[in-house]
């Protein structure tokens, strides 16, 4: 029996940051779309997900190279909570996986305020064998380390692992690290994909 080894964001559960900086905070589209990519885009992010530096610094820094923006980023990233959307279809083939046999995995770049913020509560956190999250570890995706720390972990092998991620390069470096690896660009394709793992 293969193991089955999930990113989260997009994966398990989608995001609504653009309604948030629209619905919620009231800003403009254009404007909201400039913010959002210009938080995600800065290499800040990467040091949020990897945890080299605490959420208050990290909020202070991008004040300090963004002034103009400053008020709306601390509102975007102190109400993390709003940014995530259920996927409970999902979540129902990954519990009906671990009860076909499958052992569940997490490995996912995620900041410790998010990734408590999007799954408290989240019955697939009941499912899972074992994680490794970005901030545990302070390496990202794809760095072929963190595929190798969770391997180490759980005393997993990759050739026995089936890995469902949303971004292109992740996908890559599992199938170069040798795992089978898929990338998911859509939640139909996923369900369509756990589907077929839940006749085999």
């Amino acid at each position: 029996m293969k193991h089955i080894i999930f990113d989260v964001g997009e994966v398990l559960l989608e995001y609504r940051w653009k309604e948030m900086l629209t619905d919620d905070y009231e800003l403009e589209e254009s404007y909201a779309n400039r913010l959002g990519i210009q938080i995600f885009e800065d290499s800040l992010w990467k040091d949020f997900d990897a945890n080299t530096a605490a959420k208050e610094e990290i909020i202070r820094q991008y004040e300090q190279k963004y002034p103009e923006d400053a008020k709306h980023i601390r509102w975007f990233i102190e109400h993390g909570e709003l940014m995530k959307v259920a996927r409970p279809d999902v979540w129902e083939r990954v519990h009906k996986l671990k009860q076909a046999g499958y052992q569940i995995y997490l490995l996912s770049n995620y900041s410790e305020d998010l990734f408590t913020k999007h799954t408290k509560d989240a019955p697939f956190l009941k499912d899972i064998d074992g994680m490794v999250v970005s901030y545990q570890v302070h390496l990202l995706k794809p760095d072929m380390r963190i595929y190798q720390c969770l391997c180490d972990k759980y005393e997993l092998e990759p050739e026995n692992c089936i890995f469902f991620d949303d971004r292109q390069e992740n996908v890559d470096a599992a199938n170069t690290f040798g795992m089978e690896a898929y990338t998911v660009t859509s939640k139909e394709y996923l369900l369509e994909q756990l589907d077929s793992l839940l006749e085999m």
